[in-house]
């Protein structure tokens, strides 16, 4: 018992000195230990450098893609972008060997739909000390442990479609020279525009799978926007004479029935007909600007009949109350046509409408559009209305009054009623007699060609449309920016008048309205000889001194601030009201989803008008989804342009327009 005892208390006595001696326990540890820490070790570093090799090429890969997607948008072939990207790629891989990374390209085409770039990378990773930890536990390359790999992906979606309206200013001030240029602004306007549109086709072919994916509209504006002759008829047009503002230039009062029963006017149901058997085919028709474009007839040719004479006067005394000498003349046949045709240029509708894309309809007249008819102007035109020598219209007032067109209603004495007074348009232009000055008559202000509607780029029938509507713009007018940006709006609406965009709705796509000018909004005064009190040249907003049926002031003034005076009738004013109602039309479309850019051309920070401009067009646009500026901010899609750096602005706008085709 003892002696067991002895041998047991010997026996851990020895394990407490082991365990106590550690002269050679560490060695011996180490190398127990040495092969997890080596392995440890390898995954560390391996993996820390695996993830980098990832990292790298997924950055690689993104880069890629949107370098790719920008060279199919220039237009570069299949071949071309496959190769660009794996040049990109390869370039951008940093601590990757090209010949670790493979890459997979399928363009947009090859998608079922189209619109999304595909770029994928398998990367071959080259562990640095994970072979040798592999060796060591006895594994071989043949396990596949010394070599991993790893597959990544990048998607770039093109957005499918771009819709465009030009927004141009053609008024007389685009006749000057462009500063740095020994050429017309509307000749550098035209080459800049034009560039865009070539640029931006090339781009859009490449989208094949896609239907129309860019299109561009053109809105020539002045003092007033043409809408095309050929609108005459369609159903937002006001064809009845319903619109609030369609009579503000006639008084039909003066043709009652009391006057001459078989030719009058007659009020019912809100519209103004013709009553009396004297109107002929027309009997009971309405009474509009467009029937009286109809009614208004000269005396255009005329034959003589043989054998036939009568005498005329061939010099009437100077008072015009005796022929001082006679002369015989045959009898004539006359033929007579239409003085004027409406040339397509319609008035801004009435606040709020003038500033929105509101649809219009009859159930709301005011939503209208209706049709320029600039009134002839207080003056006779002619004297002599029988042809036969002899004055029958004695008052040789001027008034001081440009736009006169025919002669007025002999009843009459006062400017204002012989503006208003309508019957003067139903008597005959005689076969002779003097005829207005150029640019005057029922469609003065109405200077600038047709709207273009959007046009399909990538066909050559498109193009061509666009670019001659281009190249066919004359400058002439004032300018009235806000009318000409709400048809841009307009025209890239999916709702009447023009509808040819498509639904705001519609995912991925864009709709965008570059406004170009060269100058400050304007609109016509009269100064202080206005005995008709018209207040202005009559334009897009008609005459400032007709105050709007359901306001007590003029629609130019109507939802405007306290800056703008409601009862002056001067340019300055008519300038910031132009202004004001610009900024409201811009807030309407971005509201609404429409990217604003805008261009002033030739415009000067130095001068105070032109420095209005230019904040004007600046707030006026919209912000950059891309570019930001040295505060981090989104910068403004404003461009403000030389002449001699016009054409590179509008590559800098087709820059921008690239990039919102691109969704990363």
């Amino acid at each position: 018992m003892t002696s067991g005892g002895i041998g047991l208390s010997w026996g851990k006595a020895m394990i407490r000195r082991f365990l106590r001696d550690i002269r050679g326990n560490y060695a011996m540890m180490t190398a127990i230990a040495t092969v997890p820490i080596m392995g440890g070790l390898a995954l560390a570093v391996d993996y820390g450098q695996m993830s980098r090799q990832r990292h790298d090429t997924l950055n690689a890969l993104d880069a890629a893609g949107i370098a790719t997607a920008h060279r199919i948008l220039s237009g570069a072939t299949e071949t071309e972008v496959k190769a660009y990207a794996k040049d990109f790629f390869e370039t951008n891989l940093g601590s990757v060997s090209p010949e670790d990374a493979t890459l997979s390209i399928v363009l947009p085409q090859n998608n079922t739909g189209g619109g999304t770039l595909k770029l994928s990378a398998k990367l071959k990773y080259r562990p640095y000390f994970f072979p040798a930890f592999a060796a060591l536990i006895g594994k071989t390359d043949a396990d596949g442990t010394t070599t991993l790999a790893m597959n990544a992906q990048s998607e770039v979606r093109l957005k499918n479609t771009l819709e465009v309206a030009l927004v141009l200013d053609n008024s007389g001030s685009m006749n000057y020279t462009g500063s740095g240029t020994g050429q017309q602004r509307i000749t550098l306007l035209k080459a800049a525009a034009k560039q865009l549109i070539t640029t931006l086709s090339k781009q859009a072919v490449m989208m094949k799978q896609v239907d129309k994916p860019v299109q561009f509209g053109l809105v020539p504006f002045a003092a007033s926007v043409n809408i095309s002759p050929s609108s005459d008829n369609e159903p937002w047009m006001d064809t009845t004479g319903i619109s609030p503002i369609h009579h503000e230039n006639f008084d039909w009062t003066w043709m009652d029935y009391a006057k001459n029963p078989k030719k009058y006017a007659e009020f019912s149901g809100g519209v103004w007909y013709k009553r009396g058997v004297d109107w002929g085919a027309s009997q009971d028709r309405p009474l509009t600007r467009f029937s009286l474009y109809a009614d208004i007839t000269a005396e255009t040719d005329r034959e003589a009949i043989p054998n036939t004479s009568r005498r005329v006067c061939a010099k009437p005394s100077s008072d015009g109350n005796s022929c001082e000498r006679y002369k015989n003349e045959p009898e004539y046949i006359y033929e007579y046509g239409p003085y004027a045709s409406w040339q397509g240029c319609v008035e801004a509708r009435p606040s709020p409408y003038n500033n929105n894309d509101a649809t219009p309809t009859t159930s709301n007249p005011a939503t209208l559009f209706v049709p320029m008819f600039a009134p002839d102007e207080p003056k006779h035109l002619w004297f002599d209305t029988d042809r036969d020598g002899m004055p029958n219209l004695f008052d040789k007032s001027s008034f001081g009054y440009n736009n006169n067109w025919w002669s007025d209603w002999d009843d009459n004495s006062d400017a204002k009623s012989r503006l208003k007074d309508p019957r003067k348009y139903f008597r005959v232009k005689p076969y002779g007699t003097a005829s207005a000055g150029s640019g005057y008559g029922p469609n003065f202000s109405c200077t600038t060609n047709p709207i273009t509607p959007l046009q399909d780029i990538t066909v050559a029938e498109g193009e061509k449309t666009i670019v001659d509507a281009i190249d066919a713009m004359v400058p002439s007018g004032n300018t009235n920016v806000p009318e000409g940006t709400a048809w841009g709006w307009r025209v890239v609406s999916s709702g009447a008048p023009f509808t040819e965009g498509r639904k705001e709705t519609e995912k991925g796509n864009d709709k965008v309205v570059i406004v170009l000018t060269d100058g400050a909004n304007t609109y016509g005064d009269l100064g202080s000889t206005d005995p008709a009190e018209l207040r202005s040249t009559y334009a897009a907003y008609g005459y400032t001194g007709q105050k709007y049926e359901a306001a007590s002031i003029t629609r130019l003034f109507m939802d405007t601030s306290s800056n703008v005076g409601k009862t002056s009738y001067d340019s300055s004013n008519y300038t910031r009201a132009l202004d004001e109602q610009m900024q409201t039309v811009c807030t309407n479309a971005k509201a609404a989803g429409v990217i604003i850019m805008t261009v002033s051309l030739d415009l000067s920070l130095s001068k105070s008008s032109e420095k209005k401009a230019i904040e004007a067009l600046e707030a006026c646009a919209s912000e950059s989804r891309f570019r930001k500026g040295d505060d981090g901010k989104p910068k403004k899609l404003y461009y403000n342009a030389t002449g001699s750096d016009l054409a590179e602005k509008f590559k800098e706008i087709a820059d921008e327009l690239s990039n919102l085709r691109i969704v990363s």
